[in-house]
């Protein structure tokens, strides 16, 4: 192995333990602590996931359960995104839960879409992030692209309830 193939994987492993070490923190937030850094972050980042998840997500397969949440009340689908985030048993959690990693990200770029466009229950123009959840936001924002995707999916990733699993 040389210099550069060494150098290489180290980098690679620091990398991955600072994305784990920021995701591990993102879950010891609050629940709206979690949605409300997942909120600030599609709105920072949002035009650059456009291409990076929906190209490589089968959408349509979360067309069903998108419609579902937009016909909710604002108390349902606040409560729905709580219960993501929980990972409580439900149907429509259940439902989150067999799609993919990037279907997951595509979902959530289109739910807050749609929270944007008001069609699903947007954030307060009032609301501020935590200071945890703000000095969290700060970490990811330093992070290089590939790695600010790899924590935005690996935050939806683990949402949900698998009923596969």
């Amino acid at each position: 192995m040389t210099y550069s193939t060494v150098a290489t994987f180290n980098n690679s492993s620091s990398s991955t333990s600072v994305v784990e070490n920021i995701i591990t923190a993102v879950q010891q937030l609050s629940t709206d602590a979690q949605l409300g850094l997942l909120w600030v972050l599609y709105e920072n980042m949002g035009g650059s996931i456009t291409p990076a998840a929906p190209g490589a997500a089968r959408l349509q397969f979360a067309e069903g359960l998108l419609a579902r949440v937009q016909a909710m009340s604002s108390e349902l689908q606040l409560q729905f995104m709580r219960d993501l985030v929980e990972k409580a048993n439900t149907p429509d959690t259940r439902a989150y839960g067999v799609l993919s990693n990037n279907t997951k990200l595509a979902f959530w770029y289109q739910l807050a879409v749609m929270m944007e466009s008001g069609t699903v229950i947007p954030v307060p123009d009032y609301y501020s992030l935590s200071g945890n959840a703000l000095q969290l936001f700060n970490r990811i924002s330093r992070l290089d692209f590939g790695q600010q995707i790899t924590v935005m999916r690996q935050m939806v990733v683990s949402m949900g309830v698998d009923p596969l699993a």
